[in-house]
Parts: C-alpha cells; sequence; structure tokens
C-alpha cells in the first residue's frame, strides 16, 4: 500500500493537473466572495433616529424612520431592510442562512458526487453559485434575501467539497499538501480583492454583480475537466478510466502502455466483491468499526474550525477602526498560512499540525480577556493570529478527512463533515451577538482545547495512498495500529 498505482501512470503533478488546478482556482472565487462578504452586506451601521420626541438620538430603540450613516457603505442589506432594533435578529437569521444552505448542500452535492461523478457535481455547484448570487441583487422583501442565500449557500457547499475531492483524487500523494494549499489559496485571493471591490462599489447589489456575473463561464467547464479516475474504477466503469488516464498521461508526457493493466490491478485489489459496494452512501460511514469513528470525531471537528474561523471573521468586521482596512489587513496576514502548511505538512504529522493550529486559536483569544479595550491595535492583532489558526485547521482538515475516508465514500464523508461545519458556522455569529464578550471568547477557546484533543484519536495519514474501498481502509489503519505496538515493545 506503499505506492499509488494512478500516480505512476500519471505523475504526481503534471502540466495536466496544473491546467485543472487552475480552472478550479478561478472557477472558485465566485464563491470565496460569497463566503466572506457578509461583513459588507450585513455590518453593524449606525444610524439616527428622526422619530418624533427623540431628537435625533444614534442608535435609539424602538426607531420607526432611522436615517443610517452612509459614509462607509452606501446601502448594505442591513440599511435596506432596517434590521435594527426587534428586527436585529434577523441579521443574524440572514447571516446564517448562507450556513445552512451550505450544509444542505454539501450533502446533496456529495451524494451527487459519489453517485453520479465528480466532474458534474463541480460543474453544477460552479454555475448555480453565480445564479443565485446573481439572483439575490433583485430580491425586494428580505425573505427573498435569505432565500437566495441559502440556495447560494448549497451551491457554495458544493463547491468547497467537490472541487477539493478531485483535484486531490488527481494528485499523487506527495502533491496533496501543495494541492490542498493553492485551491484554498482561492479563498486568500477573494479575501484580498473583496475590500478593494466592496471600497469602490459601495452598494450591496452592485458588489453582489461585481463577484459574481462574469463567471457564467464556468459552464464550459464541462467540456474541460475530466471525470476522477479513482472514482471510476470504484464504480466499474474501467473503460471510461483508461480513457481518462491515458488523456491525462499524454498530456504529462508519461508512457499509456501498460494503463488498462494498472486499471485491472487497482481493480482486483481494492474493490468489493459485493456489487452493491460499488456506490457509497451515507449509512456506509457506520456500519464499519474505524469508519464509525472517525465518522463522529471528524464532523465535530469541522464544526469547531467552523465555529471558530467565522466567529473571529465576524468579530473582526465589528472592531473599531476602518472596516475596510481592518478586513484588507486580515487577508493579508492569512496569506502566508497556506505555505506555511505545506511547509508543516511536508515535515510535520497531520495530527501535530491539527492541535497546533487548534492551540494558537485558542490562546490568542484567551489574551482578549486580559488586553485592555483601548488597545485596538493589539486587539486586531490578536484576533488576526486566532484567525490565522482557525483558517489553518479549516484548510487542513479537508486534506486529512480526504485522506482518512476511501474513495467509495470519500464525498460522502465529506458532505456529513461539512454538515457539521455548517452548524459551527451557523451558531458563530449569535455567540458573537451574545453582549458579554468575554463568555463569547471562552466558548470559542474552550471548543478550540476540545478539538484539539480529539484530533488525538484520529490516524496518521501523512505519506499514505488513497484507498479506494472501505475494507481497505479499515484493514489499513488496524495494521497501523499492529505496527505501532511492535515497535513500542521491541523498544
Amino acid at each position: 500500500m506503499s505506492e499509488d498505482a494512478i500516480e505512476k501512470v500519471i505523475g504526481r503533478f503534471g502540466r495536466y493537473q496544473t491546467w485543472i488546478l487552475f480552472l478550479l482556482f478561478v472557477g472558485r472565487l465566485p464563491a470565496e466572495f460569497e463566503l466572506s462578504n457578509v461583513v459588507f452586506l450585513l455590518p453593524k451601521t449606525d444610524y439616527k433616529c428622526l422619530d418624533d420626541g427623540v431628537q435625533n438620538a444614534t442608535n435609539y430603540c424602538p426607531c420607526q424612520n432611522p436615517e443610517f450613516d452612509t459614509s462607509t457603505i452606501v446601502s448594505s442589506v442591513t440599511s435596506d431592510f432596517q434590521l435594527i432594533c426587534n428586527r436585529k435578529a434577523l441579521s443574524s437569521l440572514t447571516q446564517s442562512m448562507l450556513q445552512v444552505g451550505i450544509a444542505a448542500g454539501s450533502l446533496f452535492y456529495g451524494h451527487i458526487s459519489d453517485r453520479f461523478g465528480r466532474k458534474i457535481a463541480v460543474v453544477l455547484a460552479l454555475l448555480c453559485n453565480c445564479i443565485f448570487s446573481t439572483l439575490s441583487t433583485f430580491s425586494s422583501q428580505l425573505w427573498m434575501v435569505i432565500v437566495c442565500r441559502f440556495l447560494s449557500g448549497t451551491a457554495l457547499g458544493g463547491t468547497m467539497l467537490c472541487c477539493f475531492v478531485i483535484i486531490i483524487e488527481l494528485s499523487g500523494k506527495e502533491f496533496r499538501a501543495q494541492s490542498m494549499a493553492i485551491i484554498e489559496s482561492a479563498f486568500i485571493a477573494a479575501y484580498l480583492l473583496l475590500p478593494i471591490i466592496a471600497y469602490n462599489v459601495r452598494e450591496w447589489r452592485h458588489l453582489q454583480l461585481s463577484t459574481s456575473t462574469a463567471w457564467f463561464v464556468v459552464v464550459v467547464y464541462y467540456w474541460l475537466i475530466p471525470e476522477s479516475p479513482r472514482w471510476l474504477i470504484t464504480v466499474g466503469r474501467k473503460k471510461e478510466a483508461v480513457a481518462v488516464l491515458t488523456k491525462i498521461a499524454k498530456r504529462n508526457n508519461r508512457p499509456t502502455e501498460m494503463i488498462e493493466a494498472v486499471v485491472d490491478q487497482i481493480e482486483a485489489e481494492s474493490i468489493s466483491k459485493d456489487s452493491q459496494q460499488r456506490g457509497g452512501s451515507y449509512t456506509d460511514l457506520f456500519k464499519t468499526p474505524k469508519i464509525r469513528v472517525y465518522s463522529i470525531i471528524t464532523p465535530f471537528i469541522w464544526a469547531v474550525c467552523a465555529f471558530t474561523f467565522f466567529g473571529i471573521n465576524q468579530y473582526i468586521g465589528r472592531l473599531g477602526g476602518n472596516l475596510y482596512l481592518n478586513v484588507f489587513l486580515s487577508a493579508v496576514c492569512l496569506a502566508p498560512s497556506p505555505v506555511l502548511l505545506v511547509i508543516a505538512s511536508l515535515y510535520l504529522r497531520r495530527k501535530v499540525t491539527m492541535i497546533a493550529c487548534f492551540t494558537i486559536t485558542a490562546v490568542a483569544l484567551l489574551v482578549f480577556l486580559i488586553v485592555p479595550k483601548g488597545m485596538e491595535s493589539v486587539i486586531l492583532g490578536f484576533a488576526i493570529i486566532g484567525q490565522i489558526g482557525a483558517f489553518s485547521a479549516f484548510v487542513l482538515v479537508y486534506l486529512f478527512t480526504t485522506e482518512i475516508f476511501p474513495t467509495v465514500i470519500r464525498n460522502s464523508a465529506m458532505g456529513l463533515c461539512s454538515v457539521f461545519g455548517r452548524i459551527g458556522g451557523i451558531a458563530a455569529p449569535f455567540v458573537v451577538n451574545i453582549g458579554i464578550e468575554w463568555v463569547s471568547i471562552l466558548i470559542f477557546s474552550v471548543l478550540a482545547l476540545l478539538a484539539a484533543i480529539s484530533c488525538c484519536l484520529l490516524p496518521e495519514t501523512k505519506n499514505t495512498i488513497l484507498f479506494n474501498s472501505i475494507e481497505q481502509a479499515e484493514t489499513a489503519h488496524n495494521v497501523d495500529k499492529c505496527e505501532s505496538k511492535s515497535k513500542s515493545t521491541h523498544i
């Protein structure tokens, strides 16, 4: 199990994989804009109350005739639909509906991907994200905005999940960390560009159009992106797998004579004799002992990743100072994270890196409890450090989960985990809005520490091949444990 036969055929990462990675990087940008733009769509906006007898009081409640401050943002969902006073909870609901949609989309597209193929799931998710983001700009009622954010979220869930899985399945085991860093750098690119675009486009409807409409070109991806050969083999479509592998090998200037024999060998070694196992499902995540344990632990870790990252992201948007500058500085500070993750993935174990990321997040947040309120620069600095830790954990957990679960149920597992991640994302704005800062910070910190401890219960996956069947994963992880016990006894 130390050699990956597909990697030997197409190479660990050649010109063809580079081209596919570029397409996915560009195609994901609208989804990444949608993931980050909440600080500009639903900002905390000051207003003067123009009701009789109030005398232009600032942020007074209740208020029927508010005049919103337009010096920073000309129009937002907050101001257009007056999400203040007794309607403030609707702001948290509107924020969270994106996460609800991502949860639903992760399940839907995870199932589509495992049943009908990686390619159709990727193209459908990318296209739907553009459609629903554009439709939101025509909303005349708040419920329309909420529905569009939910539908955008479903596509966003599929985009984040399926793009990552298909590029990992096309990469060799020695290049998976680099692939992870590059594909997730799309978020950094969007996060850097967003405050620049928002600074020049200060009406939320125009901002949505600016970050979504041009990407309808992704429809041509159906003819540009290949199906995953690993998935084709697991579902018994051997001829198509051979054709795809031959095409990739030719593009990478590699020999093609032995491809059919290699596919026969992979099919014989990794695919269950039971024809019902050709297509995985969510129930398969809980049928066998090792996979069942992983299917319980990894969703919790995903939930904490999303909970801490989106919580800190929204908290930065509430800090004093220039909103656009704060977001841009946050993005600049996040930019080195993918490079650092690659270095850590090459020289450290996956679990050690995950534990370190969660610990950094927890400690950085705890500092908030002792920093004086007037030290805004210091507070912003530690908020960014916590965000770097949470973002790094969020990126790495995609790779970690991909390596733990076999091909036949990989997207289903990722879908389940992503659902729990979205539960964390849904909870984040409500915890931020508790109103007692030290309580919010303590909740984020404690959960980050619990996630670090939970990582200890998962198997180490560095330098392992991607398993195709459930049997392979169960056997390999059992062997790893036996070898570890043997080494300990010998020592």
